[in-house]
């Protein structure tokens, strides 16, 4: 997998299993917290299909603390560094952080993306770090800081702001020197939104999607979903995940960040198909 250009137009959907590596993390903190567990589980994942391991320090969940960086590198960098022994060569590795010091930190572990929930902003070095680097990096929509940034979030339109403020931070990697090529986009589900505010990113990825670079979805287990399926466990949320998937696969989305990989796979691969069909059918019209 070329790590510049894996989320070809005419590739599949790409699938991200997550691997948190915290004890507070909003469905899974705690479990992963042991090497051999967590690379037990980064290894069952792309069993299971995952073309990408997304591997965090730092729970983002909405009331979470910030993490030093120094203890980010504790838990991430020896399972980065087991895994890249161990993984296939076409399996990339995420860091997911805001921190440019852990990010530098994995990558000469062995991680090949990075995933930045603040979309460079929480720390000045991380767009510059991408640029040296020459690594992919998400640039993710955020309303406030996670410990508060649930606190009556508010939008006049929510795709339209959220889509404003892709582009600008598009414009700010682009200046850092991160090539075009290498940027990716994510609208935050759940980052500083309401669940009528998620629902109406979902409904207008189409319109996200058209800004250009890749688009990546992470709406797995989220609270809103908990919400619309009255189901407090967020672990029995797959189904509602796999929707997501399909809807954001429809739409163009090209990666999805899930807990949940074996099903999402499916899912992606269905609604795959069956866009590729419709795009076939209205080519021969």
């Amino acid at each position: 997998m070329n790590s510049a250009t894996p989320w070809a137009p005419q590739s599949a959907p790409l699938i991200m299993g997550i691997l948190n590596i915290t004890p507070d993390s909003f469905s899974d903190g705690g479990r992963y917290l042991e090497r051999e567990q967590a690379c037990d589980h980064a290894l069952r994942m792309v069993a299971e299909g995952a073309d990408l391991i997304d591997i965090g320090g730092e729970s983002t969940r909405p009331g979470s603390q910030p993490v030093p960086a120094a203890e980010q590198i504790q838990r991430v960098v020896p399972v980065i560094r087991a895994l890249h022994e161990h993984l296939p060569e076409r399996i990339r590795i995420s860091i997911d952080t805001t921190s440019a010091k852990v990010a530098l930190a994995a990558l000469a572990a062995g991680a090949a993306w990075i995933n930045d929930t603040s979309a460079g902003r929480d720390d000045p070095d991380m767009l510059h770090c991408a640029a040296e680097q020459a690594v992919p990096i998400v640039l993710m929509h955020r309303r406030g800081m996670p410990a508060s940034m649930q606190q009556s979030p508010r939008y006049d339109d929510v795709v339209a702001e959220v889509g404003s403020f892709l582009a600008d931070r598009i414009e700010a990697a682009i200046s850092a020197g991160v090539a075009e090529d290498r940027i990716l986009i994510d609208p935050g589900i759940g980052f500083g939104k309401t669940l009528e505010h998620n629902l109406a990113l979902l409904a207008g990825l189409s319109e996200l999607v058209r800004i250009g670079p890749p688009l990546l979805l992470g709406a797995s287990r989220k609270r809103f979903l908990g919400a619309l399926c009255r189901e407090p466990d967020a672990t029995r949320l797959m189904p509602a995940t796999c929707a997501t998937t399909t809807l954001g696969v429809m739409a163009g989305a090209r990666i999805f960040r899930v807990h949940d990989v074996a099903g999402n796979r499916q899912a992606a691969d269905v609604a795959w198909a069956v866009r590729q069909s419709a795009q076939v059918e209205v080519g021969h019209r």
